[in-house]
This record gives C-alpha cells, structure tokens and sequence, in this order.
C-alpha cells in the first residue's frame, strides 16, 4: 500500500518551472497509449478508419507519446489487432498538430474560431482554472501566442 501512495497523483509534485532535461515529471504512463486504444475499439465499432490525436512534437515537454515514432507504431498496431485491419479495411492515424510550432497551432486554432478563454494548458491549474504561468505548459503556451502575434486570454493566478 506505501508504494501505491507514492505513486498516486498529488498537488505536492514539484512540477519544473524551467527546461529540464530527461522526460519531466508530468509524465502519465501510456496516457495516449490509453486514450488512442480507446478510441479504436470505438473507431472499429463504428466503422470509423481515421483516428485523430492531438500530440505535438516541436514544442513539447519531451514526452514519448508524443513522438512520429510512436503515432507510427500505433497505427501499425491498430492494423496488427483489429479485424478491420487484419481483413485490409486499414485505420489511419492522424496528428494534424504534430510537426506545427505551437505558433501555428494557436494560429490554426483562431481561424477555425477556437475560444481560448475556455482552454487551460496549466499542469498546475487552480480550482477556478487560472494557470499558474510559470509551468512548462503555461511557459510554451504563452510563447506560443506571443510568436503568433495573438493576445494570450489565459486567466493566470
């Protein structure tokens, strides 16, 4: 039961506040792993053959889920251990943010009219959703619309 405890998610973790090397604490183990996985069952039940994730791999934390390798490897995957796959009705994987800078994400996002007020990137987000500002997260989102020439609407504490 101690090991559990340690491990388990808590407001204590000293989240970095500057580049770091190595992959950051912030990680959550096989979280796209789980997420993609969930949303092929349902692609296959649905008759769905693209599935979409939103993984960057310019300006990111450094996570591994997050790579081309692994957004290609899923998708191997996914046409190793479905029947659509094995019987040739192939699942794409799709990562439109992949290669894009967050400037071009924030961009992308304002023509398509994505409301900023209503997102939050922070890791350390308080009970109101104000971003604590000085996160990794919180440091390339503002970078990103800074680079972008876009007012950054996020509600810091």
């Amino acid at each position: 039961m101690a090991l559990a405890a340690r491990r388990s998610p808590t407001p204590d973790i000293a989240v970095p506040e500057t580049p770091g090397e190595g992959i950051p604490v912030t990680y959550v183990p096989a979280r796209n792993t789980v997420f993609q996985s969930l949303a092929l069952g349902w692609a296959e039940v649905l008759g769905a053959r693209h599935l979409f994730i939103g993984v960057n791999a310019v300006d990111y934390s450094g996570y591994p889920d997050c790579r081309p390798e692994f957004v290609e490897a899923f998708e191997r995957l996914a046409n190793l251990a479905t029947k659509a796959g094995v019987e040739g009705d192939s699942f794409k994987i799709e990562a439109p943010l992949q290669f894009l800078s967050k400037a071009q994400i924030v961009q992308v996002g304002s023509q398509l009219g994505v409301d900023y007020t209503l997102t939050v990137s922070c890791y350390q987000a308080n009970d109101e959703g104000q971003a604590c500002g000085r996160c990794d997260s919180c440091r390339l989102r503002a970078e990103g619309f800074k680079a972008a020439g876009i007012s950054d609407p996020t509600r810091y504490q």
